[in-house]
């Protein structure tokens, strides 16, 4: 029996470690953290996207839309919480009907179904939305990821795999001749990776790595050179006060501004109750800095010396002040909140726990917008897997899975 080493505890890894145990291998899956799920997985907005705003094609449409589907039955099967709720994206005025028309061309591509709303029409979904048109998205929904993942772990410990948490990894190595077990057979080629990690070294006959917010660290330390950078963006979240709960039924999102890449904050009842409002992006002042106290002198300075950063940033003067100013001000949030729901006022956010999102970005300043994975001998490297990536997790795996069975075969 084959062994492959999964690095990262988050949603992709864990699905990942599933479908390589299902598939007849032996799992190992080393976090260095002592929990699950401690970092995007655990820190996002519960959403299931339907694959509505990428491009056709792309991996991240046929993942979300498929992931959307494959998520939901999981849940099913395995009683976790979950709405497919819908959602609305509304215009709030006349400048903003060509982006939401645009989306709506890019929902039909991608096979997600959507219908265009009159104001009167939105309102039944969504009664104090204020939009001069909307258009609904029926597959988005909402779920507990942490409960996914708890369920993704008993999974893999159920088919025979392992759990290291609390085990951090620091690097590997492709080495030739390991058999099945880990031991040396004294051949020659490329047939096995040695894995350092912080509990002792591992021998396997592959790895993948699947870290998250330090995925090009963890490939720079197989050997790898990274097609990108990871720049952490900390998105801010505020929850709604119980008395303003009545204002949201499900998710209202803004029309994209096209000139940044993000979605723009929005509102999403969660599947445990209450209402989130965000999140906005602004650069984190390292990896896993879920404040503006949370600083890494030395992550920083590596972000900032990245050319793309900079390149980025010159692009999205503008929209970029904008995230800043909403993230120091409570009151600018709430007034870009009101402009989909009137009625949120600053007093009305109260703070959440936020989370970072690690994008991959080139040294151009161009934004890895697509999945990536990258190989290296019978190494694989997710690295890039930011959002749909929950909602698309099952299906990554099922992708990675394939790329493992061929580097074995």
């Amino acid at each position: 029996m084959s062994t492959v080493a999964v690095v990262g505890g988050g949603i992709v890894g864990l699905a990942t470690a599933r479908a390589l145990a299902r598939s007849g291998y032996e799992v190992v899956l080393i976090e260095k953290e002592t929990a699950l799920a401690q970092h995007q997985t655990g820190r996002n907005s519960g959403v299931v996207h339907a694959g509505l705003y990428y491009a056709p094609g792309s991996l991240k449409a046929r993942m979300a839309v498929a992931g959307a589907a494959s998520m939901y039955a999981y849940a099913r099967e395995k009683g976790i919480a979950h709405d497919n709720c819908g959602k609305l994206v509304v215009a709030c005025d006349e400048s903003e009907l060509p982006g939401l028309a645009t989306l709506a061309d890019r929902a039909a591509a991608n096979g997600v179904p959507a219908t265009m709303l009159t104001p009167e029409q939105a309102r039944e979904h969504e009664p104090y939305v204020r939009c001069v048109q909307a258009l609904h998205v029926q597959t988005t929904g909402i779920i507990d990821y942490p409960a996914v993942c708890r369920a993704l772990a008993d999974d893999v410990v159920a088919a025979g795999g392992e759990l290291r948490l609390g085990v951090a990894f620091e690097g590997a190595q492709t080495v030739g001749g390991i058999r099945d077990g880990g031991e040396s057979s004294g051949g020659g080629g490329a047939s096995g990776v040695r894995v350092a990690t912080s509990a002792g070294e591992l021998r396997v006959d592959a790895l993948v790595a699947c870290a998250g917010l330090y995925a090009d660290r963890v490939a720079a330390a197989c050997g790898l050179e990274p097609e990108a950078r990871i720049v952490p963006f900390r998105g801010e979240y505020f929850e709604l006060a119980p008395d303003k709960h009545y204002l949201v039924r499900g998710l209202i999102y803004p029309v994209p501004d096209p000139r940044f890449p993000f979605l723009g904050v929005h509102l999403t009842r969660m599947v445990r109750g209450g209402i989130h409002a965000g999140p906005n992006a602004v650069l984190a002042l390292r990896r896993e800095g879920y404040t503006w106290r949370d600083v890494d002198l030395a992550e920083l300075r590596e972000s900032l010396s990245w050319p793309g950063l900079w390149q980025l940033a010159k692009r999205n003067v503008v929209p970029g002040a904008r995230e800043v100013a909403r993230s120091l001000s409570r009151r600018q949030f709430a007034a870009s909140l009101s402009r989909l729901v009137p009625g949120i006022e600053a007093a009305d956010l109260h703070p959440a726990p936020a989370g970072v999102r690690a994008q991959a970005l080139r040294r151009d300043g161009s934004m890895v917008e697509d999945f990536l994975v990258q190989t290296h001998g019978r190494q694989i490297h997710v690295l890039n897997a930011p959002s749909p990536a929950a909602t698309a997790a099952l299906e990554i795996a099922d992708h990675v899975c394939a790329h493992v069975i061929g580097s074995l075969s």
